[in-house]
């Protein structure tokens, strides 16, 4: 009888001459990658320090005459400028060593300069840009070498701290004219490197994953999509707990300044009182009361229209009492109008079992993770289900901008009680939908029906508008129910009880506490909002259309030539009255490429028609469609324009687009030069779609962490623009 040692080395011997070509084939281009990586960030992301192995250091400290207090020189608001006469010197770089040792700050410093192609100082004129300002951050010592692009001989050099923003005195270690760079290898950009060149192996047109066919090779195509979702998890983790000053969360290592010094973690509020709306509506249902603790000033309640900022601006500046901003107000008491769900689900237990706060980043992530699991279950659900020749290539290639175009990335950015409504909806949404999808095709489907109706049914509790989703059970069910007259079976009966019931539950429940609060059964408290407009009297407008749709659909994205590249789009608009907006970056279908396909809907329809007799992706495409335009009218009209309303429509385009994708896929003859061609089209689409999302990650923000930590922001900054 042979040992266990002997069934090993039989079993390795098997698997390694079964797949001894195609695991050398991955480590040749491991390595490859991994070379090119390397040679990326010695050779090119570090050619500063090349450059400059030849210059010459001219230390110009004896030059600088400020005040020196231990060894630093002492740069003050009365005396903040450098200027040094007769150099006549080649210039390429500038080093300014700013001690590292005084508290953080971000410095604008305003550089000029003449040269033998300027006899004076030059600044910008109507045709010229002179020597831009430069941000130099105290605490990153790559943003202190400055790259000077001189024509020959330099005469004088001064240098200007400008802006007011400025926390006087900055202590000075030295100044020095062409530098040496040092050799920085940073772990992180090489990391990012070496991930997108990943990326580009794994998705180039001959890559084996667009032969590993979904439905046929279930055990490999699911082990990618695994492996796909679990990096993806992981990435945006990363990136929300990136912007610690909105976590919360604090632990000896993390947000240390906010650590109580003896919990292995503990939470601590942020974002000020306004922020705390959740958390304090949990302590008054902790309490068996409706709405908030806090008692509003006699002046708000005295007032005839309390929903009139102006008058509520001057009524505050004359007592000098505060109110809460942006909660309902009704009758002498402040209420929350934004869903109740979140509250019950995270608050409250924390509350009861903690007696803190609990942390709003972290409801955002938690749903923001469901989100992405369920999206991606959802989509398989429809791959495997309505499609045949749907690769594990193809899948990614979809389910990669499907979640990183839906919006969810900007309320990682602020995961405030603002994002986490639309997040919380969102999450139960597509839970919901493939919970709706596995009873279609299930022994016992009333188990399903149940849990995906009560998923569907808390988007209401959460984000009301994007209930326009549950409108997809018409096409979903339509056929088995109606057409089939499966209606009209006993079973059939079961099951449409089973769909329903969850809805009448959360509704009756809903309404019972609207009606406690505002006295309607379907009035959640938004017109009562103490905001920046009236909203007891905003109404319906259809002059607020034109610019919503413009903003949220066709704007061309603001594009500079500095690191993040996307800026802030303007806004103009011919309506007559107030609109309200927040600073937006372009519209969808301008910035999004994957979505053009839209653009051909009725054309890939048709073909599907050829395909199938049943119109179910018909209807569902149909659905999505008409509810992404009807969600963006709604929060246009209701509420205004702001970016993180993109998250309430775009999934349902993007979800539409895909579905497209599949269609066309279906048509497509495999290994052809046709389909070679959609997938290289393909390819370019989800790049510049899922590039212009992330790069909309970085865009410097008030209240993110670029505004609260602008020297660490810079860090990043330098690690871009290494050329600099």
């Amino acid at each position: 009888m042979p040992t266990i040692r002997q069934n090993i080395s039989y079993a390795f011997d098997r698997l390694s001459g079964q797949y001894r070509k195609s695991v050398l084939h991955l480590i040749r281009a491991a390595v490859i990658l991994l070379a090119v990586a390397l040679f990326l960030e010695i050779f090119i992301f570090n050619i500063n320090y090349f450059r400059s192995l030849g210059y010459e250091t001219i230390d110009l400290n004896d030059e600088i005459h400020l005040r020196k207090d231990d060894g630093q020189f002492q740069i003050t608001a009365v005396n903040h400028a450098i200027e040094f006469s007769n150099l006549n010197v080649p210039v390429h770089n500038l080093h300014i060593d700013f001690d590292s040792a005084q508290p953080a700050q971000n410095l604008e410093l305003k550089i000029s300069f003449t040269d033998e192609a300027h006899q004076t100082y030059f600044d910008s004129t109507e045709y010229t840009v002179g020597v831009p300002t430069v941000w130099v951050s105290t605490m990153s010592s790559a943003s202190e070498y400055i790259s000077l692009n001189t024509t020959g001989d330099v005469g004088s050099l001064r240098i200007e701290l400008v802006g007011d923003d400025i926390s006087y005195p900055i202590k000075l270690t030295s100044i020095s004219l062409n530098a040496h760079y040092p050799f920085s290898f940073s772990m992180l950009r090489f990391g990012v490197v070496l991930g997108v060149l990943v990326l580009i192996y794994m998705f180039r047109p001959n890559s084996a994953i667009y032969r590993i066919n979904i439905v046929e090779q279930q055990k490999r195509s699911k082990a990618g999509i695994i492996t796909a979702v679990a990096v993806e998890i992981c990435l945006v983790s990363t990136y929300l707990f990136f912007g610690s000053n909105l976590v919360g969360v604090a632990t000896p290592q993390y947000n240390y300044g906010s650590w109580d010094g003896s919990s292995i973690v503990n939470v601590f509020e942020v974002g000020g009182e306004n922020a705390q709306q959740y958390a304090e509506l949990a302590k008054s249902l902790a309490k068996g009361q409706l709405y908030l603790d806090e008692e509003p000033p006699q002046w708000l309640q005295a007032m005839d229209d309390p929903y009139d900022k102006g008058a509520r601006d001057e009524a505050q500046k004359e007592t000098g009492e505060p109110y809460l901003f942006d909660v309902a107000y009704y009758q002498g008491h402040y209420y929350v109008y934004f869903g109740i769900v979140p509250v019950i689900m995270f608050y409250l237990p924390f509350y009861l079992v903690t007696g803190a706060n609990f942390p709003t980043a972290i409801g955002v992530l938690v749903m923001g993770i469901a989100f992405i699991l369920g999206c991606s279950a959802l989509l398989d659900r429809f791959a495997r289900y309505h499609f045949k020749q749907v690769s594990l290539g193809l899948y990614l290639l979809l389910q990669v901008p499907l979640i990183a175009c839906s919006g969810i990335l900007y309320l990682f950015k602020f995961p405030t009680f603002y994002s986490l409504p639309i997040m919380s909806a969102l999450g139960f949404s597509v839970w919901g939908l493939y919970c709706w999808m596995r009873g279609r095709s299930s022994a016992k489907p009333i188990p399903w029906f149940l849990l995906g109706s009560l998923c569907m049914a808390l988007v209401a509790g959460c984000r009301p508008q994007l209930m326009a989703l549950s409108l997809l059970a018409f096409p979903l069910f339509w056929r088995s129910y109606v057409t089939d007259r499966h209606l009209f079976t006993k079973q059939g009966v079961r099951e449409f009880i089973s769909l329903v019931v969850p809805y009448v539950v959360v509704a009756i429940g809903l309404m019972a506490y609207n009606y406690a609060r505002f006295g309607s059964v379907s009035d959640f408290g938004a017109n009562y909002n103490l905001t920046m407009n009236d909203m007891t009297l905003r109404g319906m407008n259809i002059g607020r259309l034109a610019p919503a749709i413009f903003s949220f659909f066709l704007q061309p994205p603001t594009a500079s030539g500095v690191f993040p590249f996307i800026q802030a789009a303007p806004f103009e608009t011919t309506y007559m009255g107030q609109t309200v907006r927040e600073v937006t970056f372009g519209g969808i279908f301008a910035c999004l490429p994957i979505l053009w396909v839209l653009l051909f809907t009725g054309h890939v329809l048709k073909q599907r028609s050829h395909q199938r007799s049943t119109r179910t992706i018909f209807g569902v495409i149909v659905v999505l469609l008409v509810s992404g335009v009807l969600i963006a009218l709604l929060d246009a009209e209701l509420a205004g324009i702001l970016q993180r309303y993109y998250a309430d429509f775009s999934f349902m385009f993007l979800a539409a687009a895909v579905l497209l994708y599949f269609i066309i896929n279906e048509n497509l003859q495999p290994q052809t030069l046709a389909q070679r061609v959609f997938y290289e089209g393909l390819i370019v689409v989800v790049s510049l779609s899922v590039l212009y999302s992330v790069l909309l990650c970085f865009i410097p923000e008030t209240g993110w962490y670029s505004d609260i930590y602008p020297w660490a922001y810079q860090d990043i900054i330098e690690l871009v623009e290494f050329w600099t």
